[in-house]
Parts: C-alpha cells; sequence; structure tokens
C-alpha cells in the first residue's frame, strides 16, 4: 500500500488513522477491557518519513498527543523506553506509556515505535529524494485500545461507584425533583434549569422516575455523574437549588440565575482534584532505591526508581531479580 502512495520525498511525511479490531494469537488469561481476545477498537497511526530523524520528531508528536488525551481523562502517567528485548517486534525503539492501577501495578496505556527502514526493507518502500536516488522510508507506528477506559474505571473509582471527569461523562449532570405534594412548580423549575444547562453545551438529564430520591442518588452515583443538582419546594422559595459534586460529596446551595456558570466552574474543579489525587497517588508511589534487594522487597507495591547501566545483561538481572521489568525514564 505504502509503496503505490510513497514515490517521492514530496509525497512525505504521509500519516495514516484507522480504527481497527485485532485479534490475539495467544491465549494467556484475559481480563475485561485489559488483556481480551478481541481488541475491538483499536486507534492506530501509520506514518511514513524521508528521515530518522523525522520518523523520531513524529513519536515526540504521538506521544504528546497521549498525554493531552490522558491529562483530559485526569490520568497521570509515565512515559518510558522499553528495553531491547521488550520492544515491539522490528522496531527501532519503543516509547511506552503506563499508568498507576490501584492495585499498585502498572498499566501499558498506549505505545509509540519507532520502526527506522526495517519494514520498508522488507516490503521495498523506497522513495526518490532531491537528488534523484533511491532511499528506504523511515515509519512509525502507535496506538491505544480500550485499556484507555480500564485506566479511567479503575484510577478514579470509588466504593460507590463511577468516578468519570466531566469532559467524558456521558451525562454529565442530573436533575432530581424533589416532590412533596403539588410538583408543578418543582419539575417546572427542573425543565428550566435543564434547559439553560443544555444552551451551554452540558449534557444533562432530568431523572423524573417513580423512584424515591435516595434511590436515585445511589443510581447515579453509581453511574459516575460528577454532578447532581437536587431542586425541592424549599428550594424554590429561596430560588435555589443544591448541587452535589460525586468526586467529594460536597453540597453547596446556589441562586437558580447562576446555576450554569457554577456548573462549568465546578467541570473545571472537579477535573483538577481527580487528577491531583491520582497524581498523589502516583508519586508517592514512585521510591528511589539503592540495591536490588531493596527494589525486590519494594516492588510488589511500588515503582521503583533504581541507576541502571542501559545493559542487557544488567537489564535481565535486574529483572530477575525484582520480577519486574526496568524501564527507561
Amino acid at each position: 500500500m505504502y509503496r503505490l502512495w510513497v514515490r517521492s520525498h514530496a509525497d512525505m511525511p504521509l500519516r495514516i488513522y484507522q480504527i481497527v479490531n485485532t485479534f490475539r494469537y495467544e491465549t494467556k488469561h484475559t481480563r475485561p477491557l485489559i488483556r481480551l481476545r478481541e481488541i475491538t477498537s483499536f486507534k492506530e497511526a501509520h506514518t511514513v518519513h524521508p528521515t530518522w530523524d523525522a520518523a523520531a520528531a513524529q513519536v515526540e508528536a504521538g506521544l504528546k498527543i497521549y498525554r493531552e488525551f490522558y491529562q483530559r481523562l485526569a490520568i497521570p502517567v509515565i512515559v518510558s523506553k522499553r528495553p531491547e528485548w521488550d520492544k515491539f517486534p522490528g522496531a527501532d525503539y519503543t516509547m511506552a506509556v503506563d499508568a498507576l492501577m490501584p492495585e499498585a501495578r502498572t498499566l501499558q496505556i498506549g505505545t509509540a515505535h519507532h520502526l527506522a527502514t526495517n519494514f520498508s526493507k522488507t516490503f521495498e518502500i523506497t522513495y526518490e529524494d532531491a537528488e534523484g536516488a533511491q532511499q528506504y522510508a523511515h515509519q512509525t507506528c502507535y496506538g491505544i485500545s480500550e485499556r484507555c477506559i480500564a485506566a479511567l474505571i479503575s484510577i478514579h473509582g470509588d466504593d460507590r461507584g463511577l468516578r468519570l471527569p466531566p469532559e467524558v461523562a456521558p451525562i454529565q449532570v442530573v436533575i432530581i425533583p424533589i416532590i412533596f405534594g403539588e410538583s408543578g412548580d418543582v419539575v417546572e423549575a427542573c425543565q428550566r434549569v435543564e434547559a439553560a444547562l443544555k444552551a451551554r453545551g452540558v449534557r444533562v438529564r432530568v431523572d423524573s422516575s417513580d423512584e424515591r430520591p435516595g434511590a436515585k442518588y445511589y443510581r447515579w452515583e453509581l453511574k459516575g455523574v460528577p454532578l447532581r443538582i437536587e431542586i425541592g419546594p424549599r428550594d424554590l422559595k429561596k430560588n435555589s437549588c443544591v448541587i452535589v459534586r460525586r468526586d467529594t460529596a460536597e453540597k453547596r446551595s446556589v441562586p437558580l440565575e447562576v446555576v450554569s456558570d457554577t456548573v462549568l466552574e465546578l467541570f473545571e474543579e472537579i477535573h483538577t482534584n481527580l487528577f491531583r489525587i491520582a497524581k498523589k497517588r502516583l508519586d508517592e508511589s514512585i521510591i528511589d532505591c539503592d540495591t536490588l534487594e531493596e527494589a525486590r522487597e519494594k516492588a510488589s507495591s511500588n515503582i521503583c526508581r533504581i541507576s541502571w547501566c542501559g545493559r542487557k545483561d544488567c537489564g535481565l538481572e535486574m529483572e530477575d531479580n525484582t520480577k519486574s521489568l526496568p524501564w527507561n525514564v
């Protein structure tokens, strides 16, 4: 395919993005969203460049996208260079993005591979340079899968269910009418607030089901809706509502005329708080070790930072002693 599209240095860089499903050949134990036999939505980028340096710059651009993507999910990450024996087969080098899961294990949630000319030599992908000579093209590939969802659920969730960053929550605000006797005014107020929030681009829903308020609270907390707005007769008398944060359970009374502005401000606060909590936990899990014995004792519940000469024999010794894979950070 690339042989048809890349003929000259003027055809590059070539960048292709695709979403594909992938089947794993190996039969290792699977876990929902973390390790599947079939990856149903693998997001991949494939690029072709005239030089090694141009391909390396594209790898860095891919990693920048990863960092921004996970920042928007409020997930702090560690970017590292994988050792030679753990890189993508055929790659010149592999960069990986990892997150810290609640059980103190890291989860690889993205990779970027510099393929150099290894694949272009195999498949005869050449181009004519500015001097008219034929050169092998340099390639990269990078992508993420459903593991990003697994990280999102695991890192932010608590004993009451999901806690979703507002930007990616399917429903960002749920409005709960608190009804006693006549409900017309309360329902009408909820609908006005709903319309005002929708006008600001907020994904909002009014829960007008027959369940008790407590049951509604539990259900929407379980689903991770970032904000809950409660409106009852007493609130209407004060021309206000109660806003409850999912991340902290903090409640505040807010005048109805400023509810939209308050919701948008709270979205930013919630995102910042979720990232702060996750980042604090990651930072506290990274410890410095002076010896392999110390790293072996602490690697089961920490990310150990230790000096490494970079040689394969030393790296394999570290791996055998600590039962952990060394990274270059």
